[in-house]
């Protein structure tokens, strides 16, 4: 009796923790070709992003390119400020390659549709309430 009290117990927390997680589906269109891979990187800290080393993410997932476009879904997330931070990177070397001062490679930011000196990225800027299961489109910058 006592196994299957602790079973039904067992169960009942293990549904309501997956009742209160959620899924991200993160996607890009429109990359400029299909060399390499998009790298997404998931933020859920103050003071996180910019991560130009991709040093601070909380979770990051790789995706093939298909017809210039790319998408990843984060799992199991729960409720929460989060920031997605794009990269196309072209050469597979996980890291952001640079000409003079700004990007060779494609980047990207929840809710930025241009990068600039004037709005430059922030995870203020980029965060976002995940409170349900959600998609979103990531546009990617190139310079």
């Amino acid at each position: 009796m006592r196994a299957v009290t602790f079973i039904l117990v067992f169960l009942a927390v293990g549904v309501s923790a997956d009742e209160n997680t959620y899924t991200l589906t993160v996607k890009v269109n429109d990359l400029r070709n299909g060399k390499g891979i998009v790298q997404f990187s998931l933020y859920n800290k103050e003071g996180s992003i910019p991560d130009e080393h991709f040093e601070h993410y909380l979770m990051q997932e790789k995706s093939a390119i298909k017809n210039n476009s790319a998408l990843v879904v984060f799992n199991n997330l729960p409720k929460g400020n989060y920031a997605v931070n794009i990269l196309h990177d072209e050469n597979q070397d996980g890291k952001i390659d640079k000409g003079f001062v700004l990007p060779k490679e494609g980047i990207g930011f929840s809710n930025f549709k241009s990068i600039g000196f004037r709005n430059k990225p922030s995870f203020k800027k980029a965060q976002f309430l995940l409170n349900s299961n959600q998609q979103m489109n990531v546009k990617v910058i190139y310079f």
